[in-house]
């Protein structure tokens, strides 16, 4: 299952020349859907100021915080996968709107929790939101965006997340100078999370349903007034018509599910290539430094409310890195940049690792590991991790994209959890430069598998694309 990129087989774009108004629409569904994305971001990034301050209140162990740290990220497995399926079942918008209200109720769990048990309950509510809209949020954005412009917009659901790590960051380091070491200032760092959950409810009460996902269930005539309302006309029938013949072919085939994932040889090598790209993106380590960022940059000299500013720099390159990658998206493959990615990530770890080896204790070692933190995850927000999440949502027939991403997505949440659960562990057992060297030596064996399995999907239509991982895969 060899595949090689060939620039001279991707097609050119069909160019669409809708009036301002479509344009506008179609920025203000992009708009509201990714505050999905920022509401990841900011309930994935804010337990990493947020943990220090609960220790104390909670009294956590090292267990614990583990167990606190990492709840969110189970939930997210399986919200994941039940997400997928809703949003198959019942339409993306709809399945937004519910994963509205459990953001809410997740944030304000948490930060209400009296107790560990009751916080890693909420936390775990919380995942369920999360896993749910890092895999619908992608999939809406990619069936409502023309050819040409999907890279640019799915992956502004990856510039809100980062957006809401920085949020979360800098509203961190605020209330913490604000706060000082009075009780309970993390549940100030948690509520903040709220506010953006009623935006995401009301926003998507007046946006539209997937044009894709109405043409999978026969409703043709309101899939074209969908996409009437973010195309111009003609191209909106044009578009249509094969969307329709995609989804009478799929019906008539039964795509939909774990059956088909088992019986359909070319279904299974896609469900292959899926798990790979989601488990190349999280062993890179990108979020232990996420969620453990502030505890490296302590460990390598920096006093705590420092270290809390300093983290500061790692939300903003995520951001500036994501505006860069948006842009790359528009020019270059998505296969090269994602190797590209890789190589600049691992060579980050691997200096992190001999830094904090090699380097005494003291400034000179503190802002040798940030410049390194920084640089990887410049390699991971521009490239890695938006080629990921734009790749899952378009590798998948449309009857099952929902379902097929949501399987992928299962397999990075529990690899997520997993890395959450042990970093602690693994830091307190073998040291931190130990560590680091062994997610060096997964970054290697993950640049082989893109190099010789992930397929290159940047130019088509999805049922183009669709129709050229069916033939490969056959």
């Amino acid at each position: 299952m060899d595949v090689r990129d060939d620039a001279t087989q991707t097609p050119s774009p069909v160019t669409d020349d809708a009036p301002p108004a479509v344009s506008r629409r179609l920025r203000l569904i992009t708009v509201i859907a990714t505050f999905g994305g920022l509401l990841f971001g900011y309930d994935t990034g804010v337990i990493n100021g947020a943990l220090p301050y609960m220790t104390d209140d909670l009294g956590l162990t090292a267990v614990t915080e583990g167990m606190v740290t990492s709840s969110l990220l189970l939930g997210a497995a399986l919200g994941a996968v039940v997400g997928g399926r809703l949003s198959d079942a019942r339409g993306r918008r709809r399945t937004i709107l519910t994963l509205a209200v459990l953001f809410f109720v997740g944030a304000l769990g948490c930060t209400l929790a009296p107790t560990t048990a009751v916080m890693v309950v909420a936390r775990f509510v919380l995942g369920l939101a999360v896993g749910g809209a890092s895999v619908t949020v992608p999939v809406y954005l990619a069936e409502v965006s023309p050819a040409e412009r999907r890279g640019a917009l799915v992956t502004r659901n990856e510039l809100m997340i980062v957006s809401g790590q920085l949020l979360a960051f800098t509203s961190n380091a605020i209330i913490a100078q604000v706060g000082g070491e009075s009780g309970g200032v993390w549940r100030w760092m948690l509520v903040i999370a709220t506010l953006p959950a009623v935006v995401l409810w009301f926003g998507m009460l007046v946006m539209p349903e997937s044009p894709r996902w109405l043409a999978s269930k026969a409703r043709f005539g309101e899939a074209l007034e969908v996409l009437k309302q973010v195309r111009s006309r003609q191209r909106a029938e044009a578009e249509l018509a094969e969307v329709s013949a995609l989804a009478v072919k799929e019906e008539q085939e039964k795509l939909g599910g774990w059956q088909d994932m088992k019986a359909t040889p070319w279904i299974r090598k896609l469900m292959f290539v899926g798990f790979g790209i989601a488990i190349v993106q999280q062993i890179t380590g990108v979020n232990t430094i996420m969620y453990y960022g502030t505890q490296i940059l302590t460990d390598a000299g920096f006093a705590s409310d420092s270290a809390l500013t300093a983290n500061i720099a790692n939300g903003v390159i995520s951001v500036l890195a994501t505006f860069v990658g948006i842009w790359l998206l528009g020019r270059v493959n998505r296969r090269p940049m994602l190797m590209a990615g890789q190589m600049g990530t691992t060579a980050a770890l691997l200096l992190i690792g001999v830094f904090s080896l090699a380097l005494p204790a003291g400034d000179g070692r503190a802002y040798a590991v940030l410049a390194m933190t920084v640089t990887f995850l410049a390699f991971q927000q521009g490239a890695i991790s938006p080629v990921t999440w734009l790749m899952l949502s378009e590798i998948f027939p449309m009857r099952m994209r929902g379902f097929g991403m949501g399987v992928a997505a299962v397999v990075l949440w529990l690899t997520n959890f997993v890395i959450g659960l042990v970093f602690p562990s693994l830091v307190s057992g073998i040291g931190i430069s130990n560590t680091f060297f062994l997610f060096v030596v997964a970054g290697v064996f993950s640049l082989a598998f893109v190099k010789r399995y992930v397929p290159e999907t940047k130019g088509r239509s999805l049922e183009t694309l669709e129709a050229e991982l069916r033939a490969r895969y056959s």
